[in-house]
């Protein structure tokens, strides 16, 4: 066994009773009077803590060449050179490791370790000195007292090289956590100069969207978590809020998805499930749900999340209602708006979905593992009634329009608004709006009859059609991106968005909602026939009186789409069964199968292939 300081099999053993480490007698003696503790564990030590190693003489073999005093001095010799040499090797490497961890210390904190004053790499200066040689004492001058001064130097060689080692050690662990901690800081540093470059392009874009903000609102202010402050009262029309405007990322992000979806738009056919004109012209009534309050009956907007032939309806009396379509049962009703809840919306496969209010809120609900909803977020950026929300393509943004002249375009996962969007050049109120199916493009309605194209990456107004006569009731795009169509109390018209011109006119009066069917095949309107009437009264309950002895009729009709040439012909004419008089809503549901209406009434009612004929199309398909 060795001695764990020396390295070598020792003379006197002794060991410790701390630490059970074997070491050289006066090796151990000499530290723990010099230190007080363990050289190895640190442990405070006494001479009582040390106990002899009783064994038998050792006796070291000794080479041929240390027979003679000449040899004997000659191998002290090479031991003491091997010692220096290995003594300043360590010195070297010790000074090396504190001039390191002095820089360190130096490039993290700029001050002097010892005295705190402000230092630079340049305070510092190398001390140049020869070598020091100690004179030797007079008992040297006999063998005996300089082999026992080689023995009293060897032993406080050993001691100096086995403390110098630990020191290196120690300077070696605080130097690799000094680069450790500049490493870090390094880091920090660059994540805060990107957060506070993209802060200041942010800023930046939003003075130039609302360079004439007055002052910036505080409520419902964001926050830099990305979270929203407690909201405060409601604004009053003219207010304005700093927003941080659509960020180059995003605007990147719209563009991509542009991109990909115009591709895929060229390649895309029409699916061989969907419903022939011949399977549309036999639809009747299959069913009929009561989904809202009898106390304040009418379904006011709707949405089908196809994936899973799930149908939101938007009611009166202030809720919403997820309806399961195969089993006939209601998953959810959502609760929280304090007026009609105006329009909603499925965002994509997602089990979120929006909902708009004449309450002046948007909201975000989302399921949770019960499958029941919650609302997430309650946006009260609006100052007066919402109309109508629309999302895009990503999934990751939408828009909501209102009647306070704005549309504000949102972050979806954060509920912040990034751009609330007005028309200087003309006070309008937004009735209606959709996003194109490339994103790109956002159209909106008002109740000044007038249609706006707005470009989403400028937001922009790029263009305006005129012609309708009474507030727009509804937009929708085809999905060949070419057409759009829009309602309006005077009725429908079809717009060529390649030539920006109106190419055909339906003049159904009272014309409540217009959509496309997802293949763009199909187009469905809510609207009325108007019919002359005597003076008699009307026993048709399904009939509007209006004021010159007319009779409204409302009706829901299904147009095949055409070009812009071609003749858009009527596929099939469904009544109004509610009694209300008032379809208020259209969807088509997955590849045309069905036609799902809401009205006046508390029902949902669904028109499709009766069974029979059902069974006999599919039979045809396949």
């Amino acid at each position: 066994m060795n001695c764990a300081i020396s390295g070598e099999v020792p003379v006197e053993p002794v060991v410790s009773k701390k630490s059970g480490l074997l070491y050289e007698k006066r090796l151990i003696e000499t530290h723990i009077s010099d230190f007080g503790k363990c050289p190895v564990t640190g442990e405070p030590h006494t001479i009582d803590d040390i106990v002899a190693v009783k064994t038998g003489k050792i006796v070291k073999p000794k080479p041929l060449h240390t027979a003679s005093i000449p040899g004997l001095l000659g191998t002290f010799q090479t031991e003491w050179d091997g010692l220096m040499l290995s003594n300043f090797s360590l010195e070297q490497q010790l000074h090396t490791a504190r001039q390191e961890l002095s820089h360190a210390l130096y490039q993290d904190f700029g001050k002097c370790p010892v005295t705190g004053e402000p230092h630079t790499i340049d305070d510092i200066v190398a001390v140049k000195t020869g070598k020091i040689v100690k004179p030797k004492p007079l008992h040297t001058a006999s063998i005996p007292g300089l082999l026992g001064t080689f023995q009293t130097e060897w032993d406080g060689l050993m001691l100096s090289n086995f403390s110098l080692e630990q020191q290196l050690h120690t300077a070696r662990q605080e130097l690799s956590h000094a680069l450790y901690q500049h490493d870090a800081a390094c880091r920090v540093i660059a994540r805060l100069k990107k957060e506070r470059d993209e802060a200041r392009q942010l800023l930046s874009e939003a003075e130039r969207q609302l360079p004439a903000a007055p002052a910036v609102a505080t409520e419902n202010a964001t926050l830099s978590n990305g979270k929203r402050a407690a909201d405060g009262d409601d604004q009053g029309p003219d207010a304005k809020k700093m927003r941080l405007g659509i960020s180059g990322e995003v605007i990147t992000e719209l563009t991509d998805c542009n991109a990909a979806l115009s591709q895929q738009r060229k390649k895309r056919q029409i699916p061989p499930t969907l419903a022939s004109v011949d399977a549309l012209e036999k639809f009747t009534q299959l069913s009929s749900h009561p989904l809202h309050k009898t106390s304040k009956p009418g379904i006011f907007s709707m949405d089908i999340l196809h994936s899973k032939d799930v149908i939101a309806t938007g009611g009166i009396d202030t809720t919403a209602v997820l309806f399961d379509r195969p089993s006939g049962q209601i998953l959810s009703t959502l609760t929280g708006h304090s007026k009609k809840v105006t329009s909603i919306k499925f965002v994509g496969d997602t089990d979120l979905v929006l909902t708009a209010s004449s309450d002046k809120t948007v909201r975000i609900w989302g399921s949770s593992e019960d499958g029941s909803y919650a609302c997430r977020h309650t946006l009260k950026d609006h100052s007066a009634e919402v109309r109508a929300v629309t999302v895009h393509a990503t999934n990751k943004y939408f828009v909501s329009a209102s009647l306070d002249s704005t549309w504000c375009f949102y972050d979806m996962s954060s509920g912040l608004c990034l751009a609330q969007v007005t028309d200087d050049s003309e006070k309008v109120d937004y009735t209606a709006a959709a996003f194109h199916p490339d994103g790109l493009i956002l159209g909106t309605g008002t109740a000044q009859s007038i249609v706006k194209i707005w470009d989403v990456k400028s937001q922009a107004n790029v263009a305006k059609f005129g012609g309708h006569t009474g507030e727009i009731t509804s937009v929708s795009f085809s999905e060949n991106g070419y057409f759009l169509a829009t309602s309006a109390l005077d009725g429908v018209r079809l717009w060529d968005l390649r030539k920006l011109k109106n190419f055909r006119t339906f003049e159904f009066p009272n014309a409540n909602s217009v959509e496309f069917d997802h293949s763009g095949s199909y187009l469905g309107i809510a609207a009325s026939d108007i019919s002359c009437a005597n003076s008699r009264t009307c026993a048709d309950d399904k009939m509007i009186h209006t004021n010159n002895n007319t009779c409204a009729f409302q009706r829901f009709r299904v147009f095949q789409t055409a070009s812009v040439k071609a003749e858009w012909n009527p596929v099939k004419t469904l009544p109004d069964l509610s009694g209300t008089g008032r379809a208020t809503c259209v969807k088509f549901g997955p590849d045309a199968k069905y036609v799902a209406v809401g009205s006046m009434d508390r029902n949902l009612r669904i028109f499709g292939l009766p069974s029979n004929d059902s069974t006999e199309d599919s039979a045809q398909d396949s």
